[in-house]
């Protein structure tokens, strides 16, 4: 079958598999040239396919131990993110670190080592992972952690799977007294703005922005910096508190075909993106609202990556350092500006220091930024790159489905390493996804 990534480029001739137990997966592991472990297909580029024997992992999705005490949750590979809120939130336990989007596998978690909008006061998440079994080369499942080998636990954490197929975790919740969240949103006129925003309100335990990237000159980077806080039981009013946990459920929208490519073009992100920012600057004041909507807003959009055409999307997300960051990102916005290939889902977000064996995250600001697939955009992002190179920032494998192996070698000297540490255990030749193959991993 055809598979691709969350958005759906490229499109990839492969073989699935879909085990249903430990010995399952051994098998289909020892019978094949190399495989790669997939979760729920979130990854939005070609991390998670490879052509010989993809391991679809959803059906390995038991949730085995919790300990109330601790918030120690030991749960299997596929078990998604929405399960484990689903399951314990209405306990007073949610995950200690979240991507944007809820349908993500724990293996993807972290496999990724995905991080949220408390990364700058609270890290990836591999700050919550205790431990984790991986089925390794040989069919022989394995155990590491922070004490035990720690290197084949760090290099899983941000490995994209590359270091054995994850069998299931230990992974620590946070306890919380509601399901509300206190959102406060400040309106930034440009990228300095922003910026300053984001350092004096470092305390905030969880800060992001959505930038209009096609804003320019004196409102170049105009952003909606929003914090949020876990709502407190006494910070609820008596018609919440009485119920903090519940939530209305509320309807879905369903993308039910693929847009026109010509839906997204100069004027039409840039008419949202108006209309985006001088709605939002309206609602500066703090209100409370409700998890999913403040964690997970795009989940409530059902196959949302087809407003991009068929042809699909591309995610540009890069992370500069910390004192090369306005430089790095005024130069990304006035390319993507002055090429008039806007975005109308451009994410901002603060890191937090972070020293880790190949994952993504290091202290500066990340950006991300969504490109439907066309040759000018594909021309755009070879431009961005270069920007990346120059400004001494990195990429996010999870999200990439495009930079070369140069262009990851001249951003990331952490990639010689990750080779070398798969050959030496001899996991080069058994675990393979396209993305490995096009960045010679």
């Amino acid at each position: 079958m055809k598979l691709s990534g969350w958005g759906r480029y490229p499109l990839i001739e492969a073989s699935t598999y879909a085990p249903r137990s430990e010995d399952d997966l051994r098998d289909i592991l020892l019978s094949k040239k190399s495989v790669i472990a997939r979760g729920n297909g979130r990854a939005y580029g070609d991390s998670a396919i490879n052509a010989d024997a993809t391991l679809e992992t959803r059906c390995l999705n038991r949730m085995i131990s919790f300990d109330q005490t601790s918030g120690q949750l030991v749960a299997e590979a596929g078990v998604l993110l929405g399960d484990i809120v689903a399951a314990f939130l209405p306990r007073g336990w949610f995950p200690m670190v979240t991507p944007g989007t809820k349908f993500v596998t724990l293996g993807g978690a972290i496999a990724a080592d995905v991080h949220g909008k408390n990364h700058h006061k609270e890290g990836s998440f591999r700050t919550c992972v205790d431990w984790i079994d991986i089925m390794g080369s040989d069919g022989e499942v394995h155990r590491c952690s922070w004490d035990e080998d720690r290197d084949l636990f760090d290099y899983t954490l941000g490995g994209m799977g590359l270091t054995g197929v994850i069998l299931r975790a230990a992974i620590r919740l946070r306890s919380v007294e509601s399901g509300w969240m206190r959102q406060r949103t400040i309106a930034a006129p440009n990228l300095s703005a922003a910026l300053e925003a984001f350092e004096v309100e470092k305390n905030a335990t969880y800060s992001v922005a959505w930038i209009d990237c096609c804003a320019s000159n004196r409102n170049l980077g105009r952003s909606l910096v929003i914090l949020g806080e876990h709502a407190k039981l006494s910070e609820l009013p008596s018609s919440k508190a009485k119920e903090p946990f519940h939530k209305k459920t509320k309807w879905k929208i369903s993308i039910p075909f693929d847009f026109p490519s010509i839906f997204l073009n100069r004027f039409s992100v840039r008419a949202f993106n108006n209309i985006y920012y001088q709605s939002g600057a309206k609602k500066i004041d703090v209100r409370l609202v409700d998890w999913d909507s403040y964690f997970y807003p795009l989940d409530s959009v059902l196959n949302w990556n087809r407003i991009y055409g068929r042809k699909g999307f591309s995610q540009f997300q890069c992370v500069f350092p910390l004192e090369q960051s306005e430089a790095g990102l005024t130069a990304i916005l006035e390319e993507v500006a002055s090429a008039g290939c806007g975005s109308f889902l451009a994410v901002l977000k603060r890191f937090g220091p972070q020293d880790s064996s190949f994952s993504f995250p290091m202290e500066g600001y990340t950006l991300a930024l969504d490109f439907p697939i066309n040759d000018k955009t594909l021309r755009l992002a070879e431009k961005l790159d270069q920007i990346v190179i120059d400004f001494k920032g990195r990429f996010y494998l999870a999200k990439d489905s495009r930079i070369s192996a140069q262009t990851l070698r001249a951003t990331d000297v952490r990639a010689d390493k990750f080779c070398s540490v798969r050959n030496a255990r001899g996991l080069s030749t058994r675990f393979a996804s396209a993305q490995a193959d096009r960045l010679v991993l």
